[in-house]
């Protein structure tokens, strides 16, 4: 399980993603959300823009990263 320290209050996913390194853009994170690849908490998650907080786990092509203070 990767960790990826969030600077503010929370991040959100698609820079999430590219921060991670899982994907290598933003363009890359718009189109693997898009097609229902990325997983939140265990949910399918289709919102480039959704915040994620301290706590919450990013699931892609069986990486899965734990958002952390």
């Amino acid at each position: 399980m990767l960790e990826l320290k969030l600077r503010d209050d929370y991040i959100k996913l698609g820079q999430a993603l590219k921060a991670s390194g899982l994907v290598g853009s933003g363009v890359d994170a718009k189109f693997v959300i898009q097609d229902g690849l990325v997983k939140v908490n265990g949910e399918t998650q289709l919102q480039r823009g959704k915040k994620l907080y301290e706590g919450d786990t990013v699931t892609y092509q069986g990486e899965t990263v734990q958002i952390i203070r």
